[in-house]
This record gives C-alpha cells, sequence and structure tokens, in this order.
C-alpha cells in the first residue's frame, strides 16, 4: 500500500516570524494529515494485548469503585453519577483536545439522555447489588440489546444463533428467580435497565465521528441533565472524602482514560474479537468484588455467569464465522 502525502484541508501555511513567504515551517506542514495517518498504523500484538486489557480492568473498575462508594463511605446514587460524569466530561475532553483529531463528532443530546439513563441507572442499582452481578446483568443486557436491535432491523440470525441466544437469555432469568441468594429484584432491573441504555448509546454511537471527541461531546451534555437531578435530589444528597475521590476515580480513570483507551484499541481488533473481550468484564469484576468488597461468588452467580457469557460469546463467533464463510 502506498501513501500519497498530500497537504490535507485546513493545514495551509502561515507566514511566521523570521520564515520568508511562501515557506511553510516543517512541523506546520501537513501535520494534521500525518497524525491522522500515524494513527492508523497497525500496533505490535502486545501492545494490543496491554491496551486491551487496561480498558477492561478500567470498565471493571467502574462496578468496584461504585459498589465501594456507595456501601462504604457516605456519598449518595445521585452525587456519585454528576461527579462521575462531570469529571470524565473534563479528562475526555481533555484528551479530544490534545489528539487533535480531525475527524467530525460533537455527540448529540438523544446519545446524552441514554448516557445519563445508564450512568444513574448504574449508580442507583449498586446501592443493593455486589459487584459482579451489577457487572453481569450490565454487559449481559448491553450484548442483548444490541443482538435484538440486529434481529428487529432484519438481520438474520442460523438456529444454532438463536439456541445460543436463548441459553443467554435463560442465565439471565437464572439469575433473577427468587431464591435465597437472588440478588435484589428492584437493583437487578435498575441495571438491566442501564444496560438497555448503554446498548443504544452504543448502537447510536457507529460511525459518529471521532469516538473520543463524541463521547466528550455526549458527557458534556450529559451534566446539566444530572445536575438538575442533583438539584431535585438535594435534600437526600451527602457527599464524603472518600466518596467524593471515588467518583472521581470513576469518571475520569475508569470511564475517562478507559474509554479512550478503548477507542484507541479497537479499530484494531475484528468486531466479533472487540464484543467478545468485553465480556470479561464481568470476570475481572467478580474477582475485585472478592479481593475489595469481600464478596462471595454463589453457584447461581457462577452457573448463570456461564450461561450469559458463554451464549453471548458463541452468538457473535458464530456471526463472524458465518461473515468470514461469505
Amino acid at each position: 500500500m502506498s501513501w500519497s502525502f498530500k497537504e490535507a484541508p485546513g493545514t495551509q501555511s502561515r507566514v511566521v516570524p523570521g520564515n520568508p513567504v511562501g515557506e511553510r515551517p516543517l512541523i506546520k506542514r501537513g501535520s494534521s494529515f500525518i497524525r491522522a495517518r500515524l494513527a492508523m498504523l497497525p500496533m505490535s500484538n502486545s501492545r494490543i494485548f496491554i491496551l486491551t486489557s487496561l480498558a477492561m480492568f478500567a470498565f471493571a473498575g467502574n462496578s468496584i469503585l461504585c459498589r465501594l462508594a456507595l456501601k462504604h463511605t457516605e456519598i449518595d446514587a445521585t452525587s456519585f453519577t454528576t461527579i462521575r460524569l462531570i469529571s470524565g466530561a473534563l479528562v475526555l475532553l481533555f484528551i479530544a483536545r490534545i489528539k487533535r483529531s480531525t475527524s467530525s463528532g460533537k455527540g448529540s443530546w438523544l446519545s446524552a439522555i441514554a448516557l445519563f439513563v445508564y450512568a444513574s441507572g448504574f449508580s442507583f442499582a449498586y446501592i443493593s447489588l455486589p459487584a459482579a452481578t451489577g457487572a453481569l446483568l450490565l454487559f449481559g443486557a448491553v450484548q442483548v440489546t444490541m443482538i435484538g436491535y440486529g434481529i428487529w432491523s432484519g438481520e438474520r440470525f442460523r438456529k444454532l444463533q438463536l439456541f445460543e441466544l436463548l441459553l443467554a437469555f435463560g442465565g439471565l432469568v437464572g439469575l433473577l428467580l427468587p431464591g435465597l441468594s437472588a440478588p435484589p429484584i428492584f437493583g437487578s432491573v435498575l441495571m438491566f435497565g442501564a444496560g438497555v441504555a448503554w446498548g443504544i448509546y452504543s448502537l447510536r454511537g457507529k460511525n459518529g465521528g471521532d469516538p473520543t471527541r463524541v463521547t466528550a461531546g455526549n458527557f458534556l451534555r450529559a451534566v446539566p441533565i444530572t445536575a438538575a437531578l442533583s438539584l431535585f435530589m438535594l435534600r437526600g444528597s451527602s457527599l464524603d472524602t472518600a466518596g467524593l475521590w471515588y467518583a472521581i476515580l470513576s469518571g475520569a480513570l475508569a470511564s475517562g482514560v478507559g474509554y479512550a483507551i478503548w477507542y484507541t484499541v479497537v479499530p484494531q481488533l475484528k468486531a466479533a474479537k472487540a464484543a467478545t473481550v468485553q465480556l470479561s468484564v464481568p470476570i475481572i469484576a467478580a474477582i475485585g468484588g472478592v479481593l475489595f468488597l469481600g464478596e462471595s461468588l454463589t453457584l447461581r452467580l457462577v452457573m448463570a455467569s456461564v450461561a450469559i457469557l458463554g451464549g453471548i460469546a458463541l452468538v457473535i463467533l458464530e456471526k463472524q464465522r458465518v461473515i468470514d464463510t461469505q
């Protein structure tokens, strides 16, 4: 493959002190174009693995940090959501500015609403849900929403894929059936709704321009929405130093930096690999819940995890196999 390095729009030469008219400063000439080309260069396998692992640990960290904050500090769910979205918006705007991407994309209010519904449902669910259960419900709901949209929009699924999808759905039902080890139903409904909202957000984000800039714009638009909720819930709000820092870490590192890393590495992955690797997040969250929160893994949770994550992984891999054979 050969590249023709032509000057990109918007990078015309400018007269600068000490530079004769007509000469272009070397560092200015086509710099945005060159940065875009360099960003497209393939990464080494080790770098892909490291960045992907960091992103997955960051996503799982959201569950750990939120549960830690709401279980062991005085912060309320609304304040946690607001601080998370504000700190995430600031970090993403900073990263987008550093990248100086030439791609378009500023986000939208509909996506911001979906983001807010996800973030608020996520926080309120973790008042009662263990970290592992919440992460499993969240990512199960995200994948079911996206796969369901594919079926609704006319995408054809083979009988084997439908069986695998039923296996995943059966795992969700089995997790929520009444019993001694069943998670709280209200928190489960909230987390499932958060997953549906995140699935809608992900579907809306396809082909929307530079994902870091788009996500930064959506976070920024979600801030006044969550600020309004904070004002409405002001009487029940509470805050302490530890809870504040957990919320900032969740927004700035686990969300802002985590998404930026993921958007850097995801172009290097096949669609099926990008989707299946995210299924590791509930497993990482479960391990984190045991280590940092003293949570226990019940037989029901383990069996449900195998059914949900295994069923979804098989659906995705079978879809990729069908695409590869066409």
